[in-house]
C-alpha cells in the first residue's frame, strides 16, 4: 500500500516560506538595524604579525572630526579576556594552559589584524580616518606562519614563555596493540598532506550593533549569530563579569554562518562598552577584508598516517599523527576541533586497532576555529585519501578494497576504535547504488574519449561517515494565538538553512493547518531562558523532534477545549485546516475561537522535548569525475554523484539545498581555496582578488538521491545533514584528480588546493622525472 506524502508534513517538497522576504530584498540584517543616534565603530588592527607596540599618541583622533570615543588595551583592564573552555586533557593528566584573546592588545600583538584600538565616531568614514592619526610605533619580531615546521628548532616562538609552540597534546587509542599490529602485517601503505586552511567568507560580514539600558541597567548586543544564548552567557560571565540576565542578546536574519558566527569577537564587547560610555548605540560592521583578518578560520593540519594490512587487503590498524595549527590564541571550540575529527578517524571500517597523536600548534596567525564539519571533514579526508592509497598499492579496486573492509550492517551497532557508537549503517548499499549512477563501470569509454581530445581523466570516490547531532537536547515552546496562528519559539538559528519551513512541517503536521499560520521565533534571550543555537547539525535531529512533540501536546490540548464546547469526547476530535471538528460530522470549531474558549493561558501552549542520548551518524557515497587540460592543469568537473543515508527526509528540497552547498564548499577547498600567509606573518590572500572562491562556472550539477536507513538513536530516524555535503566532497575530487594524474603520469599525490598551477607543475614534474 502507498502512503501519500501529507501536503505540508515530514517528507513533502515545502516551498521555503522565508525566501520571499530574501528575494525581495525585505531581510533584515545586523547592519539594516539602525537605532536612533547610533555612532559607528572601527577597530584599528595591527599590520604586523608579532611584535611589541606602544601606542605614543591617541591625542589626535580623539580630535579629529566628529570622533567621540578611542579605546585602547589600557582603557580596558577591567574586562576579561576571551577564554577557550575546551582544553583537553594530554597524555599526562594535565592540561595545558590557554593563551586568551585580549579585547583589545595592550602591549604586544600575535597576528596581522590583532586589536590595537576601537574609534567610535558619527560615521564609519570619520572612525576610520582618526585610527590613521593614532600614533603607535610598532616593534616587529620574526614570526611562525607554517604548520608543517612549527615545532621545529629554528621556528620562531609564537609565545615564548611557553618554550614550544606547542598548544597541546593529544592521544587516543592504543599505542603498544597498534604497534603490534603494524609489526606483522604484510604491508603497510602511508600518505602525508597538508589540510588547507580556509577562510570562511559567509556572505553577510559579521556586524554588531551595542547598546545600553539605563533603565533596566543591562546591554543590549544585536548581531548576527548561530545562537543567542550562547554569546550571551560568554559576554557576561566571562566579559563582563555579570549575571546573564545583565545582557540580552537579539539576532535578526543572518547571512550565513558555518560555525565561526557562533563564536565571541571582540568587537562585540566593544560596542557594548562603548554604548555604555556614551549613552547612545554603537554599531560596527566588518568589511570583507576584516573579515580575511579577524574572523575565525578553518581547518589547517598537517597529517601522516599509515594503514597496516593483511595479504588480503583487510586492514589491521590504523595509525595517525596530526599537526592542528590553532593560530596565534586559543580560540572559543579551538582545541576541540582536531580532538572530536580524530574520533572518527576509522571512519566507515571495520579498524578496531588505532593510535592517533595530535598536536596543537601556535602560529603568528587568524585563530582556528570550527568551520563547517568541525573536524570531521578532515578525518574523512584523510581516512578516504589512505584508503585509494592502499589500493594502488595493492593492485585493487578501490571499490573492492572498500567493500572487503566496510562494517557490515549486521555488526551494529557497532562501537569503534575511539568510542564512537554507530546506531546503524548499509555502506555497501549506498556505495554500490553511488557507482551505478555514476557509470563507474563505463569510465573507459569515457576515458578514450578525453585521451582522444589531448586530455586526462579521473574518477574518484568518497564514502564517509560522520558524526553530528550530539547528544542533548532543544526544548521547542507552541503557543494559539487569538488568531488562530501557531508560534513556534526556540533556542536554535536558522543562517539561511530554511528552519522557519522545516520546523512548521513538524507542526503543521500534528496540528493539519497551513504552514502559512505558523511563526518562529528564534534569536533573542528575553524570549527564551535557554538555547544550544545552531551547529553541529544539531537544528533538526533535536529541535525538529521538540517542535513535533511540542505539536503533539497542543493538538491534545485544542481537542480537549474543542470537546468541551462542542459537548463531545476529545478523542472524537479530528483537526482540519485550522478547526477542530467532531469526526463524521459537520460540527466544528475554528482554532481561532479555541483560543477565545481557554480557560488559562498554560491551555494554549504546547511543549517539547526530545533528549538525545547519543550521535546521529549520517553517511554516503559521493563520486567525482574530472577532466584535466595538461597543457594548463585545468580541472574540470564533468559528473558528480551524491547517494545519502539522513535516516528520513524531512523536506527533500531544503535537503537538496543543503547538500549542494556543503559540496560546493568542499569542491572550493579540494580546488581553488588557498589561504597563504608570507614569511612575515603577512596575510597575502586576505581580500577576493588573491582568494579564489569556487564560481558557479566551476560546478557542475549534481545527481543526488537519499538511500535512507532511520536512526534508532533519533526518536523520528533523523540523521544530521549540514555538514555532509562538505564532507564528502573534497576527498571525492582529489581522489578524482589524483586518479587521472596517476593514470597518465604515475603521480601518487597532490596536496589541496589542486590548482592549475600545481597539477600543471606536478605534471610537468614527472615528464622530467625529477
Amino acid at each position: 500500500m502507498t502512503i501519500a506524502t501529507p501536503k505540508f508534513g515530514m517528507g513533502a517538497s515545502v516551498l521555503r516560506v522565508e525566501d520571499k522576504s530574501f528575494i525581495t530584498g525585505n531581510g533584515r540584517y545586523t547592519d539594516d538595524i539602525a537605532p536612533a543616534d547610533v555612532l559607528h565603530g572601527y577597530v584599528l588592527r595591527s599590520p604586523i604579525a608579532k611584535g611589541s607596540f606602544k601606542i605614543v599618541s591617541t591625542e589626535a583622533a580623539r580630535n579629529a572630526p566628529g570622533v567621540r570615543l578611542v579605546l585602547t588595551g589600557a582603557d580596558l583592564a577591567h574586562l576579561g579576556a576571551l577564554r577557550s573552555g575546551v582544553m583537553q586533557e594530554q597524555p599526562d593528566g594535565s592540561k595545558a594552559p590557554t593563551r586568551d584573546i585580549p579585547i583589545l592588545c595592550r602591549d604586544r600583538v600575535h597576528h596581522v589584524g590583532d586589536a590595537v584600538a576601537f574609534i567610535v565616531a558619527d560615521t564609519r568614514a570619520l572612525a576610520q580616518d582618526a585610527a590613521e592619526l593614532i600614533e603607535v610605533e610598532y616593534e616587529s619580531e620574526p614570526a611562525a606562519v607554517d604548520t608543517v615546521t612549527a615545532l621545529g628548532e629554528d621556528t620562531p616562538l609564537v609565545w615564548p614563555e611557553l618554550g614550544s609552540n606547542r598548544a597541546f597534546a593529544y592521544e587516543i587509542g592504543d599505542r603498544k596493540k597498534t604497534d603490534a599490529a603494524f609489526a606483522q602485517a604484510a604491508k603497510v601503505v602511508g600518505i602525508k598532506f597538508v589540510n588547507n586552511r580556509l577562510v570562511c567568507n559567509y556572505m553577510e560580514p559579521r556586524s554588531a550593533i551595542g547598546e545600553w539600558n539605563e533603565d533596566e541597567d543591562r546591554y543590549v548586543l544585536t548581531s548576527g549569530s548561530q545562537g543567542v544564548h550562547g554569546l550571551r552567557d560568554i559576554i557576561a560571565k566571562k566579559v563582563f563579569k555579570v549575571a546573564p540576565k545583565k545582557v540580552r542578546v537579539i539576532t535578526p536574519d543572518v547571512g550565513g554562518g558555518f560555525g565561526p558566527k557562533s563564536m565571541v569577537y571582540r568587537e562585540y564587547p566593544l560596542v557594548l562598552e562603548a554604548a555604555k560610555r556614551l549613552g547612545r548605540p554603537v554599531k560596527w560592521t566588518s568589511d570583507r577584508n576584516e573579515h580575511f583578518l579577524s574572523d575565525a578560520q578553518g581547518r589547517d593540519n598537517f597529517a601522516e598516517a599509515e594503514m597496516a594490512l593483511d595479504e588480503d587487503g583487510r586492514f589491521l590498524a590504523l595509525r595517525i599523527h596530526v599537526l592542528a595549527n590553532l593560530g596565534a590564541y586559543v580560540h572559543q571550540y579551538g582545541p576541540a576541533v582536531p580532538t572530536i575529527g580524530v574520533s572518527m578517524s576509522t571512519g566507515v571500517y571495520d579498524i578496531q586497532t588505532l593510535f592517533v597523536a595530535v598536536d596543537g600548534v601556535y602560529t603568528n596567525t587568524v585563530p582556528v576555529d570550527a568551520y563547517r564539519g568541525a573536524g570531521r571533514p578532515e578525518a574523512a579526508f584523510l581516512i578516504e585519501k589512505l584508503v585509494d592509497e592502499c589500493a594502488r598499492e595493492l593492485g585493487l579496486g578501490r571499490e573492492e578494497i572498500r567493500r572487503r573492509n566496510f562494517i557490515r550492517p549486521e555488526q551494529f551497532p557497532y562501537r569503534t576504535a575511539t568510542d564512537r557508537l554507530y546506531d546503524v549503517g548499509e555502506f555497501d548499499g549506498h556505495m554500490t547504488l553511488a557507482l551505478e549512477r555514476a557509470g563507474w563501470a563505463d569510465f573507459d569509454q569515457r576515458l578514450r574519449d578525453s585521451q582522444a581530445r589531448g586530455k586526462i581523466r579521473g574518477i574518484g570516490m568518497a564514502t564517509y561517515i560522520e558524526a553530528c547531532a550530539f547528544p542533548g537536547s532543544e526544548p521547542a515552546y507552541l503557543q494559539l494565538n487569538g488568531d488562530g496562528t501557531v508560534t513556534l519559539s526556540i533556542g536554535t538559528q536558522t543562517n539561511g538553512q530554511g528552519h522557519a519551513t522545516a520546523y512548521a512541517q513538524f507542526i503543521a503536521e500534528k496540528l493539519n493547518i497551513d504552514i502559512s499560520k505558523i511563526t518562529v521565533h528564534q534569536g533573542d534571550t528575553d524570549r527564551l531562558k535557554a538555547g544550544g543555537g545552531t551547529g553541529g547539525s544539531r537544528s533538526i535531529p533535536l529541535g525538529g523532534v521538540s517542535a513535533a512533540r511540542a505539536g503533539e501536546d497542543l493538538a491534545e490540548k485544542i481537542k480537549r477545549i474543542a470537546a468541551d464546547e462542542l459537548e463531545a469526547s476529545a478523542g472524537d476530535i479530528e483537526l482540519v485546516d485550522g478547526t477542530a471538528r467532531i469526526v463524521g460530522t459537520d460540527r466544528s470549531i475554528t482554532f481561532a475561537d479555541v483560543a477565545k474558549a481557554a480557560k488559562q493561558p498554560r491551555d494554549l501552549q504546547g511543549f517539547g522535548e526530545f533528549e538525545q542520548d547519543e550521535c546521529t551518524y549520517p553517511n554516503g557515497t559521493h563520486v567525482s569525475e574530472v577532466e584535466i587540460d595538461p597543457e594548463t592543469g585545468v580541472a574540470e568537473i564533468v559528473g558528480y554523484t551524491v547517494v545519502d543515508d539522513f535516516g528520513v527526509t524531512v523536506n527533500p528540497i531544503l535537503l537538496a539545498g543543503q547538500i549542494h552547498g556543503g559540496v560546493v564548499q568542499g569542491i572550493g577547498q579540494a580546488l581553488t581555496e588557498n589561504t597563504v600567509y608570507g614569511e612575515d606573518g603577512q596575510l597575502l590572500t586576505a581580500s577576493f582578488m588573491d582568494y579564489s572562491m569556487p564560481r558557479a562556472d566551476a560546478v557542475p550539477f549534481f545527481h543526488f538521491e537519499t538511500r535512507n536507513v532511520p536512526s534508532t538513536t533519533n526518536a523520528l530516524g533523523i540523521k544530521g545533514a549540514g555538514e555532509a555535503g562538505t564532507i564528502g566532497a573534497a576527498p571525492a575530487v582529489v581522489n578524482a584528480v589524483t586518479d587521472a594524474l596517476y593514470r597518465a603520469y604515475g603521480i601518487r599525490h597532490i596536496d589541496m588546493p589542486a590548482t592549475p598551477l600545481r597539477i600543471w607543475s606536478a605534471i610537468q614534474q614527472a615528464k622530467s622525472g625529477t
